[in-house]
């Protein structure tokens, strides 16, 4: 019995002990919960005395840049292609069996050189005989104008002999100019581009033998809408990118404005004319381009990312006297990372990039400018942890 008494006693003190440990981790528990409710905002854990007195809200940390003015382009964004300033695709002025091909394709050329000579045989024959008749009738006529001289030919003797020594020169002439012909030469200087025949070929007038075209400089050739008609001008400035080299920027000059809009796609089409030197432009090459059509100087921009799109306006949030005031604004031309703002804000102002979506007109807030808020976040990323408290 004795055992058994003692059993049953001896765990009281420590049913007692866990009790009370529960009731303080109870009580430790409201009390946090409790400061946690009474202070929501509070990350250093200290209540802030202004706000506590006042009743407002403490000032709202945001990211800001200042509104500059800069010189502004106003661009058309427009698509096209490279054309060569000149390009023609060769045929032969006389027909016959091509002899020779005295280029390569992909060749340089000067204007006159020979490019390709075609069978003039028969034709330097031809011209053989017409020397013969002209030099007969040279003859010819010399003796008639002598007679003529001494009376014993007539008038009409001497006009028919002159008619036949110019008939017979003439001949000549046309013969030893299609012997010229037989041999193609270039028009221009250029490029020697895709050949169409070999050598052996039997070629007629119609006859596609090879293509040359220029290729420094080059022209851009863009299609603008119509409605920007009005402001088109030769001697404004297209910057255009191709494929082959996107982080390139090339640079043209409009000097052609076509008259008549196009009535498919009711644009305007534009040529300008760009510099080749290098020989990156080929024929055909797809563009993306910006025709430059005015200038504006002095012209307020501010960062993108204090454009708050809305359904029906464009708001900027400026900072003034430490209170947010909202803007509409009206925007004007985009470039890379800036919006020119034409009305709303003035040059020199702080206006919120970073926490538009927390903004209110009138609210309280503390600006920090963002460069000077990405090193404290680069600064904090890089400082090393606090070391783990040990647990009891």
């Amino acid at each position: 019995m004795s055992t058994h008494s003692n059993e049953t006693h001896t765990p009281r003190p420590r049913r007692i002990r866990r009790a009370t440990i529960s009731v303080i981790l109870a009580v430790l528990v409201l009390a946090v919960l409790s400061q946690t409710r009474l202070n929501p905002l509070r990350g250093d854990g200290a209540t802030n005395p202004a706000a506590a007195q006042t009743g407002e809200m403490p000032p709202m940390p945001v990211d800001v840049e200042v509104a500059t003015t800069d010189d502004v382009i106003e661009t058309i964004r427009a698509t096209g292609h490279i054309e060569a300033v000149s390009a023609v695709e060769l045929r032969p002025d006389e027909q016959g069996r091509i002899t020779a091909i005295l280029v390569r394709e992909g060749q340089h050329v000067r204007e006159g050189t020979p490019l390709i000579r075609i069978d003039d045989e028969m034709l330097r024959a031809q011209a053989e005989r017409a020397k013969a008749d002209r030099d007969l009738a040279d003859q010819q006529l010399a003796r008639v104008r002598r007679l003529h001289a001494e009376n014993a030919a007539t008038p009409a003797e001497l006009e028919r002999a002159e008619a036949n020594a110019r008939s017979a020169h003439a001949a000549l002439a046309l013969l030893e100019l299609q012997i010229e012909r037989t041999t193609v030469r270039a028009p221009f200087s250029g490029v020697v581009g895709q050949r169409f025949v070999s050598t052996g070929d039997y070629v007629t007038t119609s006859t596609p033998l090879l293509t040359l075209q220029t290729t420094d400089p080059q022209r851009a050739v863009i299609e603008v809408p119509e409605r920007h008609a009005t402001i088109l001008r030769p001697g404004q400035t297209v910057e255009f990118t191709v494929a082959a080299q996107p982080q390139r920027v090339f640079t043209a000059e409009v000097e052609f404005i076509d008259p008549v809009v196009q009535n498919t796609s009711r644009t305007i089409v534009v040529k300008a004319r760009a510099p080749n030197r290098e020989g990156l432009l080929k024929p055909g090459m797809f563009i993306e381009a910006r025709l430059a059509t005015a200038t504006r100087a002095n012209a307020v921009v501010v960062p993108e990312d204090a454009i708050q799109p809305l359904r029906t306006a464009n708001v900027v949030w400026a900072v003034v006297d430490g209170k947010a005031s909202r803007r509409v604004v009206e925007l004007g031309t985009r470039t890379a990372g800036f919006v020119e703002v034409r009305s709303g804000v003035e040059a020199g102002e702080q206006v919120v990039v970073g926490g538009l979506e927390r903004m209110q007109e009138g609210a309280p807030v503390a600006p920090r400018p963002r460069a000077a808020a990405g090193q404290a976040e680069s600064g904090a990323a890089q400082a090393p942890a606090p070391a783990a408290g040990t647990s009891h």
